[in-house]
């Protein structure tokens, strides 16, 4: 069906930010006297915000006080290099700039800190999304539904015509307990059998298919 607005995820879905949150992880960890984390490790703990992150690449076992201090490590080391190597899938600047055209409302709703969120879709997008927004203190991320409804209700969407576009099993259960359709892409940080595996229904394999796919 074609859909009256689009809410995307940010990281493994619009952008392809492994390589800098590898290295953020990868800093954070040094400076804490931890062992590193390959990129495999990094991808697969991806999607569930920043603390997670960090709680899923420190030894197990870390104390809490450990734990923060790595996480602050890493939101400094991430804030100042965020887009060192980070890039546009190819095909999404397009499939931004067509859905814009044809009125479709986009936004994007990230586990990403806030700061970093607003930054990236600045750089990246140059005011091309009608609402952006990264997790916040006091409100619940992903897959709890709170950011994407309230981003729904900031520009007046209805859930019968409005999708979520995401790349891991974060994002499917977000749009289920937001009563949105979702739509899964493969190119990002889980791979098309681990979609299904999740219970992805509907799996974009290319922006082309993509766009069908929200536009038809």
């Amino acid at each position: 069906m074609a859909y009256k607005a689009v809410i995307f995820d940010l990281d493994g879905t619009l952008l392809d930010t492994l390589e800098d949150l590898h290295a953020s992880v990868t800093a954070a960890l040094e400076a804490n006297g931890m062992p590193a984390r390959s990129v495999d490790e990094v991808r697969a703990a991806l999607g569930f915000g920043a603390r997670e992150l960090i709680r899923r690449c420190v030894p197990a076992g870390t104390p809490d006080d450990a734990q923060e201090r790595a996480y602050a490590s890493f939101k400094r080391h991430y804030l100042a290099n965020s887009s060192a190597h980070t890039r546009p899938y190819p095909g999404i600047p397009l499939l931004v700039r067509i859905l814009s055209q044809e009125g479709v409302q986009r936004a994007i709703v990230s586990n990403k800190p806030d700061a970093a969120v607003q930054d990236l879709a600045a750089e990246y997008f140059c005011g091309s999304f009608n609402a952006v927004a990264g997790e916040r203190e006091g409100i619940r991320r992903k897959p709890a539904p709170d950011t994407v409804l309230s981003v729904m209700e900031r520009l007046s969407l209805e859930p019968a015509s409005t999708v979520y576009v995401g790349d891991s099993e974060v994002d499917i259960e977000t749009a289920a307990n937001a009563g949105l359709d979702c739509v899964s892409v493969s190119w990002g940080f889980r791979t098309r059998e681990q979609l299904q595996g999740f219970g992805a229904t509907r799996i974009a394999d290319t922006c082309e298919q993509l766009a069908e796919m929200l536009l038809l």
